[in-house]
């Protein structure tokens, strides 16, 4: 690792005003210590708003802040404003991937394979039919995702998005295999499989210890684990990311990959997937951190 890197104060930020919370802290945590236990000067930071006070020599703020304000480009642009450097994309990019109805545009534009989708009005009704996956598209993390497949299951999941935001995605409901994608600078790491013991992989499978089973690398045939890693990847370049992501992806049953989003501040939790697939491709967790510490400075000194 650059001597460059080793020589600035690493300020990790997390926690955050959104849902997430909890889990970011958890991340954060889990990152401090490894740069900490690495030799790094690190400095741990919980941030509840945009007044958030840095050290007076901080040299790379470490985004550890999921969802709501770390990943949805209101923090980058705090940070951009200040002049201090951090971690992943930059405001526009994040903002871009974090809104699931401006990625299902880049998406379709850019012809990478995702549901068939469209976006409800406050009252709006679906035309797609039954089974449906009824979103809040700027949240994170599952936060505000309804899988309805009967009819009665069809205005709760309206109403709870319409809480969330002021429109409503709305997609049809593709079943297959629950995939995700690592991406480090423009590289697509492992396919991890997630099982879920029941129902989808939502917030609580995510992030409750043995609620799902993670295959890494998943059972695919080698020609299969290709395409769905150059369909992440092709997802990732769409939304014009730069340093690292983890992209959802379903796998239809005819063998096609379908992809849902990507995430731009991905978990680094115990049961988080980055790890895993960083792991699966002989990159321990303190490498995927310097990894991620290094890609992100070299946005910053191009851009």
């Amino acid at each position: 690792m650059s001597q460059s890197l080793r020589d600035l104060h690493l300020v990790v930020l997390m926690g955050g005003p959104g849902s997430e919370n909890a889990v970011s802290l958890r991340s954060g945590a889990a990152v401090a210590d490894a740069f900490r236990r690495g030799g790094y000067r690190v400095t741990e930071l919980e941030v509840k708003g945009a007044d958030f006070e840095l050290p007076a020599d901080t040299g790379l703020c470490v985004n550890m802040i999921h969802g709501t304000f770390g990943e949805d480009g209101q923090l980058q642009a705090v940070l951009d404003a200040r002049g201090i450097a951090y971690t992943g994309e930059g405001a526009e990019a994040s903002r871009i991937a974090f809104d699931k109805l401006a990625s299902k545009t880049l998406f379709q534009k850019a012809g990478v394979p995702t549901p068939l989708w469209e976006v409800l009005p406050p009252g709006g009704r679906p035309t797609l039919p039954l089974p449906l996956v009824i979103k809040a598209p700027r949240e994170g993390s599952s936060v505000g995702v309804h899988l309805v497949r009967e009819a009665a299951g069809l205005e709760p999941a309206l109403a709870d998005c319409a809480a969330l935001d002021r429109e409503i995605l709305v997609e049809e409901l593709v079943e297959g295999r629950e995939l995700t994608v690592g991406i480090v600078g423009d590289r697509a790491l492992a396919v991890v499989e997630i099982r879920p013991h029941e129902g989808f992989y939502d917030y609580a499978h995510k992030y409750t210890k043995g609620a799902s089973e993670y295959f890494c690398p998943a059972p695919l045939d080698e020609e299969t684990t290709r395409h769905v890693q150059e369909t992440a990847l092709a997802a990732h370049r769409a939304l014009g990311l730069e340093v690292y992501s983890r992209v959802d992806v379903l796998l239809r049953a005819d063998g096609s990959p379908s992809v849902l989003e990507a995430n731009t501040i991905p978990g680094m939790t115990e049961t988080s997937l980055l790890p895993k697939a960083a792991a699966a491709a002989g990159m321990d967790f303190l490498t995927l951190c310097e990894e991620i510490a290094r890609l992100s400075l070299e946005r910053r000194n191009v851009n």
